[in-house]
């Protein structure tokens, strides 16, 4: 069966200036909640794998029909303990218990509120967890390792599943007619999950997932990816399922098609990427998803080991990345290495919002650049609405959350006299009259700043342009300049690279990866280039991005704001005259 189905993109243009894009595809039949496909492949499939986590050398298997039998019991328990309908918290990382618990909560219309564990584990006096803990009043919370999550679960004062232990007893409760009853009243409004977005600017806001939202854009999914009706994906993913791109869009991916999914205990990184390398060469999966920075991680390895490329592309249909945005370099390196092998494997990408479900657009057909996050999915409402200098992107369809929970007065800013949801994110078109090529991320609207001169400066396009610019060098960057005469940006090295060029030498103070990073301002720079493209000076980071900060999340997502407001003193330091010695200026030709 063919791998993307054929776009058909549809635009209306507006007074004022929007543009309003929807998909000419129909949406198609959808499931009343996301039980239902869990279910029925419990039934059809009992023997297939559903969930795998590592155990030592080897893999813990679960089937669809144990996992099945294991559902119902906990079903009958969140019944019997009166949480049936109540929102139970989960604590703890990706888990066959984590998958177990939120199945439950599907069965019994229980909200899953899945809690990132930075927030459990990393801040001492655990503000964010109290405030979710207030707003959401969890009826039953689990912890998979008590000890680990001991002052998370003293705030938290609901009754605790604590262990895995524990929740395997609670699994062995014998199911009886009331678990099939209190699933046959589950709907498609009946809220699945509260995920909670990063609270970098505030305390975080808990976002209302409903059933509706989550069946309709995996129906999208399939929609635009029609091989997986005949093909149940084989995935290995790390991505936090307390997020929407791992709890919602790939998990949700597996299972509405029936597929395996086995627990990546690998992460972005020199070290934990070594992890996931091994784990891939195992496991042979046939998608791939991932985030820019696990990217960046992983193509060095594809890169020196052949063995391994043949064993990751080996069955793969497409690559897929998310969450921000991909450096050309790291996009062009991945289809390099994917042709020495002989595979067929697409790069693909798609755009949306914890809101949107996640998914309301994708690049479901070629397009050769990084940039391009595609067109709407089918039954999605896409309108770009003129905000200052850009178009910012705006949602309105099944999938997109009815709102905030208890919390109307931020719903009610959160949505435009139309019903459309705003983003925050921009966009703008890759060819103005062609609405069919797609659409181009244009950077977050709040992270753009104006130079004393009152140009704009896109930090969206200008950053992914700077880490192509230096050759997987860094890893990441932070731009600064708002009110000042020039762009600066403050960047974290590639330790692994920085460290061949170093030789011997510490890699932030090395004259080689000075010069290396000098010489790429002034490749990125060039000749003519204005100011709101040219970065005038650079300060590398010894202290990594801290996520108990708010500075990077779970997903390896730099949240530009939150490092500028953290780190004042360094940007003062890279803007100020005379210049230090610290910071790093173009290179002369």
């Amino acid at each position: 069966m063919e791998l993307f189905a054929t776009p058909e993109t549809r635009a209306e243009y507006h007074p004022g200036g929007s543009i309003v894009l929807t998909s000419g595809l129909p949406l198609g039949q959808v499931a009343e909640n996301m039980a239902v496909p869990f279910r029925a492949g419990a039934r059809d499939h009992p023997d297939r794998l559903l969930v795998a986590e590592r155990d030592g050398d080897g893999w813990r298997h679960v089937t669809w029909g144990e996992a099945g039998r294991l559902v119902e019991g906990l079903a009958q328990t969140l019944i019997d303990r009166n949480a049936a309908g109540r929102p139970v918290m989960i604590l703890s990382g990706n888990s066959v218990e984590h998958l177990l618990l939120t199945l439950a909560c599907f069965t019994v219309g229980s909200p899953a509120v899945p809690v990132s564990t930075a927030y459990s584990l990393l801040d001492p006096a655990l503000v964010k967890l109290r405030a979710m803990t207030a707003l959401v009043k969890p009826a039953v919370v689990f912890a998979d390792d008590p000890a680990a999550y001991a002052g998370a679960l003293d705030v938290v004062g609901a009754e605790a599943i604590a262990g895995r232990e524990e929740l395997h007893r609670w699994a062995r409760t014998t199911p009886t007619p009331a678990v099939a009853e209190r699933a046959a009243l589950v709907g498609p409004d009946t809220v699945a999950k509260i995920l909670f977005t990063s609270g970098s600017t505030g305390l975080p806001k808990g976002v209302v997932t409903t059933h509706r939202m989550l069946c309709s854009n995996q129906t999208m999914l399939r929609r635009i990816w029609p091989f997986l009706t005949d093909e149940p994906p084989v995935m290995l993913d790390w991505l936090p399922w307390s997020h929407t791109f791992g709890g919602n869009h790939n998990l949700g991916l597996a299972l509405a098609n029936g597929g395996s999914l086995y627990i990546d205990d690998g992460r972005p990184g020199p070290e934990p990427v070594k992890r996931t390398v091994r784990n891939l060469a195992e496991v042979r999966p046939t998608v791939y998803f991932n985030v820019p920075a696990g990217y960046a991680s992983l193509l060095p390895h594809l890169e020196s080991d052949r063995e391994f490329a043949e064993a990751f592309f080996s069955r793969m249909r497409f690559v897929f990345f998310a969450a921000a945005a991909l450096p050309q370099r790291v996009w062009d390196g991945i289809a390099k290495v994917a042709a020495s092998v002989g595979a067929q494997a697409t790069m693909t990408t798609s755009w949306g919002a914890t809101e949107t479900a996640p998914a309301a657009t994708s690049a479901y057909y070629p397009s050769g650049r990084s940039d391009c996050i595609g067109v709407p999915l089918p039954g999605v409402s896409i309108k770009l609405a003129p905000v200052g200098p850009k178009l910012e992107i705006r949602v309105k369809g099944p999938s997109v959350t009815p709102g905030y929970f208890e919390n109307p007065g931020k719903t009610r800013e959160a949505f435009d006299d139309d019903g459309y949801y705003r983003t925050g994110d921009a966009v703008r078109l890759v060819e103005e009259n062609e609405p069919g090529k797609g659409l181009v991320f244009d950077g977050r609207i709040n992270e753009d700043f104006k130079l004393s001169s009152g140009t704009w400066v896109s930090v969206g396009t200008l950053r992914p342009a700077l880490l192509s610019a230096c050759d997987g060098l860094l890893t990441d960057a932070v731009l600064s300049g708002h009110d000042r005469d020039c762009i600066g940006a403050l960047v974290w090295l590639n330790q692994a690279k920085a460290q061949t060029l170093a030789d011997g030498d510490a890699p932030a103070e090395a004259a080689a990866v000075r010069d290396a990073l000098a010489d790429a301002l002034r490749r990125l720079n060039g000749d003519g280039a204005g100011s709101s493209r040219r970065i005038a000076r650079i300060l590398i980071l010894d202290e990594a991005a801290s996520l108990a900060h708010g500075e990077i999340t779970d997903k390896g997502y730099i949240n530009q704001r939150a490092v500028l407001d953290r780190r004042t003193t360094l940007v003062e330091l890279l803007h100020t005259e005379p210049t230090a010695p610290a910071v790093i200026l173009p290179s002369s030709i």
